[in-house]
């Protein structure tokens, strides 16, 4: 990026002061003190943990040419530039973009939003807009892409210095598209301000991340907050079979559609069949068969078509290029073992309406006298509640569990599997392993499964790493399982 003059970053933001000299020359946004170079304009950010106005002077010393900040410090040095505002991790979102040349309102960016089945609708919108013919972009937990070039990922939704880099290449690249996850950390801390959505997709919501939102009724106001903000010539599509999905439209300025199986909505979908090669659906009564697999996927699939109608796609054209696209990676992928004749299916489930819906998905599918083996965990420092519920599903609708570890982090996984443990009644504990090695778990529930049996491996998906205490270990549940069987 060429230098840019401080004033060209200002549009738009509104500061209680300002000290020093507006056109002097910025080499780029920093909000990590330890990362500043001479001439970079340091943004700080009062973080959950971290306070970045304590490393102002520190900034000022590695050369930073202006601070941004909510606070001016007590010394002012007379060869620094500083900006005072009332919000440094909304003013973020508008400097970054401003830098940037403003490159979201230069593609329609849509956002998916909601606990379960984002991954799935952003990765299949992404995919069917480039069947259709068009260039696009992505930002996915699984993986960030300009085209067909993948650059990796580390959050569901980057921060706003990243998002903009990243829209700014796709903006380069010829890019007419751009699809990204929304999640709600990202937006209780900002990370999507300054965006130029043209589109906003609700899944469904479940308990999911209480032990940073507080309470559910915050988590469902957290995702409310995305819709709020939509610009009126944008649409808004929700799930109107979630009993919070209308909720999401309240005061949503945007233009409003639903989808549905069970109610009457804008996009209704109908199940004609259910098997594991596919689904045959009708979508607003035109018949096609889709390769992606389960009721929970017919949800997913609806969204899609939704959004590329909305997009103003051709109805038929969207439903043929929506025939071809696969399930993405680690969402519901299913390795079959033809000589054991067993199927396992590997998935992202870490929440217990998504180990549920799986669940219930394998069993509807399964042969009659098939058994369920699930293999299951609980990432650590997280939402300690959920876990008794996880193991509690597992348990009522697998004939044989192994509970293991999944990305423990910090903590024990002894603990965590304990914790699991408070969800399993004592007459259900015969049928229950406790497995804390992922690896011998996975070899643990092939040896158990016989002729005809589903193996489900829920909880890392895409993952290719545990974080144990801190450290990732490359670990892929779909490459054991396939060291295992081949």
């Amino acid at each position: 990026m060429k230098l840019k003059v401080l004033h060209e970053l200002l549009p738009g933001i509104e500061w209680k002061s300002f000290i020093g000299d507006k056109n002097i020359k910025i080499n780029k946004l920093v909000v990590d003190s330890r990362k500043i170079e001479e001439g970079d304009l340091f943004v700080a950010m009062k973080g959950v943990y971290v306070d970045g106005h304590e490393y102002i002077d520190q900034a000022i010393r590695k050369g930073a040419a202006g601070i941004v900040c909510m606070e001016l410090p007590e010394k002012i040095d007379e060869s620094t530039v500083y900006v005072e505002l009332k919000d440094t991790a909304e003013a973020l979102g508008i400097l970054a973009s401003n830098y940037w040349g403003n490159p979201s309102s230069k593609l329609k960016l849509i956002g998916v939003t909601g606990t379960n089945g984002k991954t799935t609708i952003a990765t299949l919108l992404y995919e069917l807009v480039g069947i259709l013919g068009y260039k696009a972009g992505l930002l996915s937990t699984i993986e960030n892409k300009v085209l067909d070039r993948i650059i990796p990922t580390v959050h569901t939704t980057p921060d706003l210095l990243s998002t903009n880099a990243l829209l700014s290449q796709m903006v380069e690249s010829g890019c007419d598209y751009a699809v990204m996850e929304v999640s709600s950390h990202a937006i209780a801390q900002k990370r999507i301000a300054g965006l130029d959505f043209d589109g906003g997709i609700f899944t469904n919501l479940t308990p999911e991340h209480l032990d940073y939102h507080n309470s559910f009724k915050e988590y469902v106001y957290t995702k409310k907050k995305f819709f709020d903000l939509l610009k009126p010539e944008a649409f808004a599509l929700t799930n109107a079979d979630d009993k919070n999905g209308l909720v999401m439209l309240q005061n949503c300025k945007a233009t409003n559609r639903t989808y549905a199986l069970k109610r009457t909505a804008d996009y209704k979908g109908l199940i004609l069949r259910n098997s594991l090669q596919g689904l045959q659906m009708k979508i607003n009564q035109q018949e096609a068969f889709f390769k992606l697999i389960g009721y929970f996927n017919a949800y997913n699939l609806l969204s899609v078509f939704g959004a590329a109608d909305l997009l103003g796609f051709q109805k038929d054209e969207i439903l043929v290029a929506m025939s071809s696209l696969i399930p993405a990676r680690g969402r519901f992928e299913i390795v079959y073992n033809k000589i054991e004749d067993i199927t396992a299916i590997v998935d992202y489930a870490h929440t217990p309406d998504a180990l549920e819906n799986v669940l219930l998905t394998i069993n509807d599918l399964k042969g009659t006298n098939a058994k369920t083996v699930t293999i299951t965990g609980a990432g650590g420092d997280r939402d300690k509640t959920k876990r008794p519920e996880m193991a509690r599903i597992a348990v009522a609708l697998s004939d044989t569990v192994v509970l293991t570890t999944d990305n423990p982090r910090t903590e024990e996984p002894a603990a965590i599997v304990d914790d699991m443990m408070k969800g399993v009644k004592d007459n259900e504990s015969t049928n229950v392993l406790r497995v804390l090695d992922r690896a011998e778990a996975i070899r643990v529930a092939t040896k158990i499964a016989s002729k005809g049996d589903v193996i489900l491996i829920a909880g890392k998906g895409h993952e290719t790493y545990q974080e144990i205490h801190g450290v990732r270990y490359p670990f892929d549940d779909i490459q054991v399982l396939k060291n295992i069987w081949f």
